[in-house]
């Protein structure tokens, strides 16, 4: 078969299935070309998800009749001035958006300048170009795209539902109107506004945008950040550790002004909160990259979707670095820990208001006792030397320094478990078994890296019995193990002897703990970071060595755990993610007794 060259539609065709692979793709490249106009208003309309109808009007600079003309010619672009590649300083740069969407719909473009006594137009049909038409408009740009790939009709049969199609549009609006909160962004759908986001302007622009586009609860319980290193500025805000999600939909990334689902970028932010989130949960965040066009490759995507750095390791130490920093100096839990603790207990109340006790009644069966306590807790109820509430508010009136004091002054602890605390404003109710691994986490954490971790030797050697393969799995980590204090040998099939420990697990559960670093090594593999199985190691350290649930603390030692845990980094969240604490203010209270 001769070689020979493609028809120029069929070229524009071919373009097409990368730059235009549904509705959504369409949108994206019609609203940034309105970003680039510099548009303070952009309107999309579209019918049947994009299907039938896109209509993107903006009220930006125009164009002239002669660059209409070229505008959807392939590879014409006003979008690299000089010609260099490597400072690209908008974001629609390619010169193949409008010619490949014209070549599989029904393209038609107005566009009028400032100083234009009339405005221009013209229609690519299924890539037959037509002529430029003059028409009377309004400054700015609209451009209608009917009947999406009916040029292409194999191409309608991968779309997807026009609701789902329509989500698409609405999300890839969300993440473009994040990165401009100084444009208003409007979204109709079949006749129904979908989003409508005011512009925004003043030093705050960026929060409150953020605020609408992820939800009130992300703006009360994030943290801004701010830093810079060489040229390289890392802002916007980020969620704290106990606040996560499902999935990682609430991760955002804005790279010189374009939204960006990069992959070095989301890794490094997970790294960033490796040791806050429960396993299967997200952080959110939307933050904001900004650095000379010249330190950043923004063409290797057909969507732009991707962005690859000249220094990857720069930007990646910047955003674990700076996340790590900004959580640990948070010192605070979500609000929405305090919300539902409300909640909860107001949901008790109105039980109680609605019920009845029976004859037979039992402190077992009221609705106010609170859920989660096992049957040993409950038990000590009926012991009278062994109280399960520990009354000590009477003893002395605490200090107005230590009301004043974050965590506030230690009061009762309830269930042999949970910390009562009265603040200035309000009470704090302490997990004492989480806060305390949180606490002996982050001092191993320090000592590893002052190469400090105090061991003690074993008088008699622990022995743990294993399945051969789990002991051999042990065994093949023994140097990590033993570089943080933990000596193991072979001690005959599917056992091992542990002769040394940390210090600080020596009074610990050491097998409970070896057990669980054995699974630990089964469910990593081989794809574990050297960094994720020391801090791993330590955590199940942590873990087996803390003040456990049902342990009696006396009024001294619960003052110190609270002091402590307003001098430790991420003290707000356990190993494992759990919240360590939950803060109902006074007015909280009032409310609940309805006193206010």
């Amino acid at each position: 078969m001769s070689v020979r060259k493609l028809d120029p539609v069929l070229i524009d065709r071919i373009a097409a299935g990368e730059v235009v692979e549904r509705p959504a793709s369409a949108v994206k490249e019609l609203v940034e070309n309105a970003i680039d106009a510099h548009a303070h208003h952009i309107e999309i309309v579209i019918t049947s998800g994009g299907r039938d109808l896109i209509r993107v009007v903006d009220d930006g600079m125009g164009m002239s009749e002669n660059d209409l003309a070229l505008a959807v010619e392939r590879h014409a672009t006003s979008k690299i001035p000089d010609g260099n590649l490597f400072a690209i300083a908008t974001l629609g740069f390619r010169g193949e958006a409008l010619p490949s969407i014209g070549a599989v719909a029904r393209l038609t473009i107005a566009s009028r300048m400032k100083d234009a006594s009339t405005g221009s137009t013209l229609t690519v049909d299924a890539g037959l170009k037509g002529d430029v038409k003059p028409v009377a408009m309004m400054q700015g740009t609209r451009v209608d795209v009917a009947d999406l790939f009916f040029a292409t009709p194999a191409r309608l049969k991968f779309l997807k539902t026009d609701r789902a199609e329509a989500q698409a549009v609405a999300d890839m609006i969300k993440r473009t109107a994040l990165a401009h909160p100084e444009i208003r962004f409007t979204l109709v759908s079949d006749g129904s506004t979908l989003l409508d986001c005011p512009s925004e302007t003043g030093d705050n622009a960026f929060a409150r945008r953020a605020g609408l586009i992820l939800g009130k609860d992300f703006a009360e319980n994030s943290i801004a950040v701010e830093a810079i290193r060489n040229d390289v500025t890392l802002s916007g805000l980020a969620g704290l550790g106990t606040y996560h999600r499902p999935t990682a939909n609430n991760i955002h990334f804005i790279v010189n002004g374009r939204p960006v689902r990069d992959r070095l970028l989301i890794g490094a932010l997970k790294a960033a909160y490796q040791d806050l989130l429960p396993a299967g949960r997200h952080p959110a965040a939307a933050l904001i990259i900004t650095m000379p066009p010249h330190l950043v490759d923004v063409n290797v995507h057909p969507a732009k979707s991707e962005v690859r750095f000249r220094d990857p390791g720069l930007v990646r130490g910047l955003l674990v670095s700076t996340i790590r920093n900004v959580l640990q100096h948070a010192g605070r839990t979500t609000s929405t820990l305090a919300q539902r603790a409300f909640s909860a207990l107001s949901q008790n109340r109105s039980n109680y208001l609605n019920s009845k006790p029976s004859a037979s009644w039992t402190w077992q069966e009221s609705p106010s006792r609170p859920d989660g306590f096992g049957e040993a807790t409950q038990a000590a109820f009926e012991t009278l030397s062994y109280p399960s509430v520990d009354r000590r508010a009477g003893v002395t009136a605490p200090s107005d320094e230590m009301l004043d004091k974050p965590l506030g002054a230690a009061r009762a602890q309830i269930h042999d478990t949970y910390i009562v605390a009265q603040t200035r404003n309000g009470l704090v109710l302490v997990d004492q078994h989480a806060a305390h691994e949180r606490l002996v986490y982050e001092k191993l954490k320090l000592d590893r890296e002052k190469k400090s971790l105090a061991r003690q030797l074993l008088l008699i050697p622990v022995i743990v019995e294993l399945d051969a393969v789990s002991a051999d799995r042990l065994l093949s980590n023994q140097k990590l193990l033993e570089d943080l204090g933990l000596a193991i040998d072979s001690f005959g099939p599917g056992a091992v002897s542990v002769t040394e420990v940390p210090a600080s697990l020596a009074e610990g559960d050491i097998e409970g703990a070896v057990r669980d670093l054995v699974e630990s090594f089964e469910e990593w593999g081989t794809g574990a970071t050297l960094e994720a199985r020391l801090d791993h190691v330590l955590k199940t350290f942590a873990c087996h060595h803390s003040v456990r649930a049902g342990r009696r603390l006396r009024p001294e030692e619960m003052d110190a755990l609270l002091r402590e845990m307003e001098a430790t980094p991420n003290s707000g969240q356990c190993n494992h993610g759990r919240p360590t604490y939950v803060e109902l203010k006074l007015a909280d209270l009032e409310r609940l007794f309805g006193r206010s």
